[in-house]
């Protein structure tokens, strides 16, 4: 197992992200949808990382602490930059709904999310987790946040259809039992929708860094509570120091990162948009998969990855 290998991954997705995100007199600007875009492309790669990495260590632990360790550091990391920022916090009520977003999705769906990889492959889980585009666009359209256009039908369909070509070859060797896991991530994908969905509004009147900050802290309480309860960090002590590096990159780039730039997306662009993006993820835990845990790809895995690239310039554009 390469774990150490698979987190290189990250390195040229973020200095892409960076060097597209600059504005010069010799960059081309972008207008704040493609902004939103390219965070949501970018958390999504993380997050698909993340998947293996969740994979890789799900067995060690159980699915309750490993959501603390990933989402008590996001939150470590990310409260002093807000208070150093200065940035504007939550008032009156929607603090309450913030916490109650935060807890649907950092708690409810983070334990949902790693139950899944306790049954599951990793690219299995994001398989099904790439259907969030589709859900989000029903929620959004449902609660009357935005209109379902024929263009973002066509490129979520397009990218969904890049996502099972690039996966088909592996599913045959799926363990025993993983169509639970199927299931449970469904229901951490619908956990993911709503958030998507009701979360647009709170980050406008706040800011997106406290919006994520306050929201993650409140899951990350409970998380504890419940950890502790069932004496989950007795395992960690069992750890290797392989295991301990895929803990840091959840909690350091996986939370920490991945969230600030899918809140920042979501500040940016549509749910739907932002929802598409995560077609990217399965590719992403593939290639984790292959290097930290052995499964294979092959030529599939590139024709599938310019088809969901396609599907998200169809639905973006």
């Amino acid at each position: 197992m390469n774990w150490p290998a698979a987190t290189g991954l990250f390195r040229p997705l973020a200095e892409a992200f960076v060097i597209a995100s600059r504005t010069g007199p010799q960059s081309i600007p972008m207008t704040r949808d493609q902004a939103g875009v390219l965070a949501a492309i970018a958390s999504s790669a993380i997050g698909g990382i993340a998947g293996g990495a969740t994979r890789f260590v799900i067995h060690a632990t159980d699915p309750v602490t490993l959501g603390v360790f990933r989402f008590g550091t996001g939150f470590l990391i990310l409260l002093p930059l807000a208070l150093m920022m200065k940035s504007r916090w939550p008032r009156g009520r929607d603090w309450i709904a913030v916490a109650l977003l935060g807890i649907l999705f950092f708690f409810a769906f983070s334990v949902l999310f790693n139950l899944a990889y306790s049954y599951t492959t990793a690219a299995r889980g994001a398989l099904t987790l790439s259907t969030m585009p589709l859900t989000t666009m029903l929620v959004g359209a449902a609660l009357g946040v935005e209109k379902i256009t024929s263009r973002k039908c066509a490129g979520v369909l397009i990218a969904l259809a890049g996502v099972f070509f690039a996966l088909i070859l592996g599913l045959a060797d799926a363990p025993a039992g993983a169509w639970r896991g199927e299931l449970v991530m469904l229901a951490a994908t619908l956990c993911m929708s709503l958030y998507n969905v009701r979360s647009r509004p709170f980050i406008a009147r706040s800011d997106p860094l406290t919006f994520l900050t306050a929201g993650m802290g409140a899951a990350a309480l409970c998380l504890l509570v419940w950890a502790l309860a069932i004496g989950g960090f007795a395992a960690a002590g069992h750890f290797d120091p392989s295991q301990w590096l895929a803990v840091a990159y959840l909690g350091v780039i996986g939370s920490a990162g991945a969230f600030i730039l899918w809140v920042f997306a979501l500040s940016r662009t549509s749910p739907t948009k932002t929802a598409v993006t995560i077609t990217v993820n399965p590719v992403f835990a593939s290639i984790v998969g292959a290097i930290a845990i052995g499964e294979g790809i092959g030529l599939n895995l590139i024709v599938g990855l310019a088809a969901v690239v396609a599907g998200i310039w169809i639905a973006t554009t």
